[in-house]
């Protein structure tokens, strides 16, 4: 007699649920504490739920760089802004690309929500231009006027190396002399004045009654002092498009808000150093001063270019000593340079701790390598997102509570493990939305809600599919404890195979979709994995105790498993062969 091979359990052998079930009461209760200890015992609000400011950003290129508007860009554009936007504090703002060229952010309702806004609409590339010329923003009559009344660029700040606190000088240069600063930027040639003396051959000079001739201006140079000297900047649209289509290797004019409502006009020199090439900037309060001020550090290469213009700017008189801060081709700070500048800068003066903040906020991430046209501005209501979260909640209650009545009208006693399978199940995706909120920024959308509603459908799935194989198998006669364990491999390939198909198309959906209903397909995709961890860790190991029961055992008519309800066969029973005894046969018994 052949003996039975080991290793290998056999079909109607029990497994130790003990395990399993302990296994994911550690995890429930380990998920609830981090969730309990992090603070954050409810989900993170989507700004369709909690209200806020969505805003649709349009990216646009140079004339004849169409194609740096790519993928490559508007990725780095969007980690700049959600960097410039969380640098506020604003720590749940949503930057996410759509299509080819939007950019969509969503900041929700909160304390800084509105200079939020302010700096998300502050897109363009950031550039230190040096100052050629400033005067007071209102239009000169007449290019030989002299600028008057100039106020000091805004924050009238130096960096460090000038007196702490100092204040800017106010620019003397007539307009005359900002046109040989546009002409020496230019390496245009100077003028020769007119009237004077020419030698001759002779000893004795001989005066000519006839000019000398003069050089040509360069017309650029003469389009742009005079674009300079009629720009009004206390005109907003003229400060919008002063700075527009100009490359970073020519020389433009721009604005700058000294105080709420006083401009000054700047004539700037081509860029020399870019917004990408500072490293790190930040505002902070100098104790020994008493005063705030805006510390920069800069990479590599940034190092050389800064060292290489303060060198040449720490020469000079004011205002040519100072450079300019551009942001979207508006001067946000023009601080004088008094030497010489290379890894590290500090700008210091009559900064507010506000304002200081703002600038190392726009130096840290304002070198964007697109510029943004902002295309909408909408704001939701906290009191419209709070119907449609009670809306969403609503149904999926009336979803939930038809699935338990189907439950419990078709399975009867079965629905209490379909009802307590759904309870962990809740009770694990509420627990990790809430710590997903803080980890990863997950935000919970109305899509996101849909996708959770989808679950509950995805999920009792599950649990019919298993019901069904133990049914089939009390079908063909056989006891609950092994029916239990024999259905199981066939339920397990089942439920893996509609899981893998509904977690592939919400991972598809997640990929080639932007925006909201990204939240649908993260939330469908997480629950299916949680549907999984649950059936084989809670499902399963319930079902195996619960056959060791008598009410389920013996097949009580509202178990759910009465086996004459079920229309059950005979108990299969093995068949004996027996062998003839050899000797004649009796022809009668033949």
């Amino acid at each position: 007699m052949a003996a039975p091979k080991k290793g290998r359990r056999p079909a109607g052998g029990q497994s130790r649920p003990g395990r399993a079930l302990a296994l994911i009461l550690i995890a429930m209760v380990a998920l609830t504490g981090g969730m309990f200890w992090s603070g954050h015992t409810t989900p993170r609000l989507g700004i369709d739920l909690a209200g806020g400011t969505s805003i649709t950003l349009k990216a646009k290129a140079d004339p004849g760089q169409e194609s740096a508007v790519n993928e490559t860009n508007m990725n780095t554009a969007v980690d700049i802004i959600e960097r410039r936007v969380n640098g506020l504090g604003v720590s749940e703002a949503e930057v996410q690309t759509q299509g080819r060229e939007n950019i969509i952010v969503n900041i929700p309702r909160g304390t800084n929500e509105k200079q939020a806004r302010e700096q998300v609409g502050t897109t363009a590339q950031l550039y230190f231009r040096p100052v050629l010329a400033v005067t007071n923003g209102a239009p000169q009559a007449a290019p030989t006027a002299t600028p008057s009344g100039s106020a000091s660029p805004k924050p009238s700040a130096t960096p460090s190396g000038a007196t702490a606190g100092e204040k800017s000088a106010t620019p003397s240069a007539t307009a005359s002399t900002q046109g040989r600063a546009l002409t020496e930027a230019l390496k245009a040639p100077s003028p020769t004045p007119t009237g004077s003396a020419s030698p001759s051959s002779s000893a004795t000079p001989k005066a000519t009654g006839t000019p000398q001739a003069t050089p040509t201006p360069d017309p650029g140079t003469a389009a742009l002092e005079q674009k300079f000297t009629a720009l009004n900047c206390l005109d907003p649209k003229q400060r919008t498009a002063a700075g527009q289509g100009v490359k970073p290797s020519e020389p433009t004019v721009a604005c700058g808000e000294d105080a709420p409502g006083v401009w000054s006009k700047y004539l700037l020199g081509p860029a020399e150093v870019e917004g990408r090439d500072v490293d790190d900037a930040q505002g902070a309060f100098d104790q020994q001063r008493g005063m705030w001020i805006v510390t920069m550090d800069f990479t590599d290469g940034g190092s050389k270019k800064f060292q290489s213009i303060t060198s040449k700017l720490s020469q000079q008189a004011d205002p040519q000593n100072r450079f300019a801060i551009v942001l979207d081709g508006e001067v946000v700070s023009a601080p004088s340079v008094r030497q010489t500048l290379s890894a590290s800068a500090e700008i210091s003066g009559s900064f507010t701790q506000q304002s200081a903040q703002d600038l190392g906020n726009i130096l840290s991430y304002g070198a964007l390598p697109l510029s943004f046209q902002t295309q909408s501005v909408d704001t939701v209501t906290a009191a419209l997102g709070g119907d449609q979260l009670e809306a969403g909640l609503i149904a999926g209650a009336i979803g939930l509570a038809l699935v338990i009545v189907y439950l419990v009208a078709y399975y009867r006693g079965l629905s209490l493990i379909a009802i307590l399978s759904l309870g962990v199940s809740a009770l694990l995706t509420y627990v990790i939305m809430s710590l997903l909120g803080p980890a990863i920024g997950f935000a919970l959308n109305l899509p996101a809600v849909c996708g959770a509603i989808v679950a509950i459908g995805i999920t009792a799935d599950s649990f019919i599919v298993y019901f069904e194989r133990i049914r089939d198998e009390l079908r063909e006669g056989r006891t609950l404890r092994p029916a239990v364990e024999r259905a199981w491999p066939r339920a397990r390939r089942t439920i893996l195979v509609s899981d893998f198909v509904s977690f592939l198309a919400a991972a598809v959906l997640f990929v080639v979709t932007v925006g909201k209903v990204q939240g649908f397909a993260f939330t469908l995709g997480l629950t299916t994995l949680l549907d999984i961890v649950v059936v084989f860790l809670f499902t399963k190991p319930i079902m195996t105790l619960l056959a060791r029961t008598k009410f389920f055992g013996d097949g009580h008519p509202w178990s759910g498993l009465d086996p004459k309800r079920l229309g059950a066969k005979p108990p299969l029973r093995r068949t004996r062969r027996t062998t003839a005894p050899a000797g004649p046969v009796d022809p009668k018994e033949a």
